[in-house]
């Protein structure tokens, strides 16, 4: 009998949202309320008369407007086939057998996946109110850690510490430890923290930084990720990216995006509208909604059955939202940030559960 080896065997596959059945509207998946940049769709639309052709390895004019745009090296960037793949790169070039990795306890779930695939344990410190303890990572740490994996802003979570708590948390941590910032939604916490400071932390040699292009530049089926690292890093995550591995089509939307900072500035501003609008709905019929700094909302409600119940009304109703069971949070929902009529509906919808 043909088989797997036996940590691949062992696995289970990766949960994905359940979208419901068709002519549902997902609120489940944190893709983007708004369309992509119309300079995106029209680079897009012109780089599919060369798709005969490999794209470019070097991702070149990619890296450049990135560069630009955030003022870093070129060097230093890497690009990939979303966030997701440098991050199981990097967790397979810096964490093997017997080595830990460690996240938190409401932390990105790909991370764990990443470790089982590259051997290494997989150990979270917990978030105390739903948010990142730099004390509690540090607590955490063992001779075994090799890397300390931070979402800033958080997922499923939406909140956020601030950069300087983050260099502060890099300052504490060994010199051999590789931080990794993972910052999907990064550009909607921009506004309120000055971003530079932590692609500044790149410079000194271990610290990675990665971003997406999923999220606030509404890009998530082109995917298109990208991360500031150290050079040193940078090249030993080149010998495990798949060559090739972004399309002439993506790198192009991307690129065009990226250097449409003011359409990317109205979009962040309408999104965290809505969700600032929505969140405060929630909060009126009772419920626990954290301060997010995402494209989403975390509800909990008082009980797991109150929950349930939700859950179940608006997916009668047609709307799709996130159980949260996943991470242990079984008494909360999330909710992507969609157009208006949508977020009212919910809003409705919610309120007659639970009233």
């Amino acid at each position: 009998m043909i088989r797997s080896v036996d940590h691949i065997a062992a696995m289970a596959l990766y949960a994905l949202a359940d979208l419901g059945p068709e002519g549902s509207v997902s609120m489940a998946q944190n893709e983007s309320a708004f369309p992509p940049s119309p300079a995106a769709i029209a680079a897009g639309q012109a780089a599919l008369a060369h798709s005969a052709l490999y794209p470019d390895p070097d991702w070149t004019d990619l890296r450049a407007a990135i560069s630009q745009v955030h003022g870093m090296p070129v060097e230093r960037i890497l690009c990939g086939a979303g966030s997701m793949e440098i991050i199981g790169a990097l967790i397979a070039a810096y964490a093997g057998p017997g080595d830990e990795v460690l996240g938190c306890q409401y932390g990105y779930a790909y991370v764990a996946t990443a470790c089982q695939l590259s051997g290494a344990r997989y150990v979270t410190a917990p978030e105390p109110e739903l948010t990142v303890s730099p004390g509690d990572v540090l607590a955490r740490l063992t001779p075994a850690t090799r890397v300390v994996f931070i979402c800033q802003p958080g997922n499923p979570t939406g909140t956020v510490i601030s950069n300087a708590d983050l260099i502060g948390l890099r300052g504490d941590l060994p010199d051999d430890v590789l931080l990794v910032i993972d910052q999907a939604y990064g550009e909607f916490a921009d506004p309120h923290d000055n971003p530079r400071g932590l692609f500044d932390l790149v410079e000194q040699g271990n610290t990675v930084v990665t971003r997406s292009f999923s999220k606030a530049y509404a890009l998530a089926g082109a995917r298109v990720g990208w991360a500031c690292a150290p050079d040193k890093v940078a090249g030993e995550i080149r010998k495990i990216l798949n060559p090739n591995n972004v399309s002439i089509v993506s790198q192009e939307m991307a690129r065009a995006a990226m250097l449409d900072q003011d359409y990317l500035a109205r979009l962040v501003a309408e999104t965290a509208t809505l969700r600032d609008g929505f969140a405060d709905q929630c909060r009126a019929l009772g419920l626990e909604v954290p301060e997010s700094r995402t494209n989403f909302v975390l509800m909990r409600f008082a009980s797991m059955d109150d929950a349930r119940r939700a859950e179940e009304a608006l997916r009668e109703n047609g709307l799709i939202m996130r159980g949260m069971g996943g991470y242990a949070l079984h008494d909360c929902l999330r909710a992507t940030v969609c157009d208006k009529p949508v977020m009212d509906r919910a809003a409705e919808i919610l309120k007659g559960v639970l009233t």
